[in-house]
């Protein structure tokens, strides 16, 4: 894998990592609750604190790593049928209110009927070009697949869009250690010739709760940016 390596940062110091880590447990482990669900942006609560959205195919494990990041398994709705989160779901995060979280509905979902496909959209789009307190929007993707065509489309308009957005891999549990670290590597790269693209990819597991230490402190620090 020697073609996709990538030059990396020098290694954070132990203790400073360790205290971002547990800083970034700590605010998910106080108040956040479910706000509310907005099939249209002027359903949206006004824009007065940092947003971090998350987006993905509807079979990509979203509801369940949003589960997995908060500690709580009834937050997020998982449901066998992708394509079940229609609407834009808003959680508060602290008290007093720090910042949301944006739970936007999954894209690719081919057997979904087009005028709804075409809803979705119109409804991702809207809101990742006019929300101004957008800080970061977290894409993402199967780790057993990589960058679909579909991804592919998806990271392209972000980058026109102008929005800041991270590559986080999920289940990465279904597949070998080796393999999933090939992946990441090969993502990364692809990640590094989009402009709006932030250039860390991160893998996680809301089965088995990898990376998702990594992930809070990643939030954190957009929320914080």
């Amino acid at each position: 894998m020697t073609d996709i390596e990538l030059p990396s940062d020098p290694p954070e110091d132990p203790r400073a990592l360790a205290r971002r880590l547990e800083d970034a447990r700590r605010v998910f482990a106080g108040p956040l609750d479910f706000l509310l669900s907005a099939p249209k942006l002027e359903f949206l609560p006004e824009p007065k604190v940092p947003e971090i959205a998350f987006a993905g195919r509807s079979n990509v494990g979203k509801s369940s790593l949003l589960n997995a990041l908060t500690g709580r398994q009834g937050l997020a709705r998982t449901s066998n049928t992708p394509g079940r989160t229609q609407e834009l779901n808003v959680f508060n995060v602290g008290e007093p209110l720090s910042f949301r979280l944006i739970d936007m509905p999954g894209y690719g979902y081919a057997e979904a009927p087009k005028d709804i496909v075409r809803a979705w959209q119109n409804l991702v789009f809207d809101f990742l070009r006019g929300r101004a307190v957008l800080k970061r929007v977290l894409l993402l993707i199967d780790a057993r697949h990589g960058l679909k065509p579909v991804d592919l489309d998806i990271l392209k308009l972000l980058d026109k869009a102008a929005v800041s957005y991270q590559i986080v891999l999920t289940k990465g549990d279904k597949i070998k250690p080796t393999e999933l670290e090939a992946t990441r590597l090969k993502v990364e790269a692809q990640a590094r010739t989009h402009p709006a693209a932030f250039p860390t990819v991160l893998a996680t597991s809301s089965e088995k709760g990898e990376g998702i230490p990594e992930l809070r402190a990643a939030v954190m620090a957009a929320v914080n940016a």
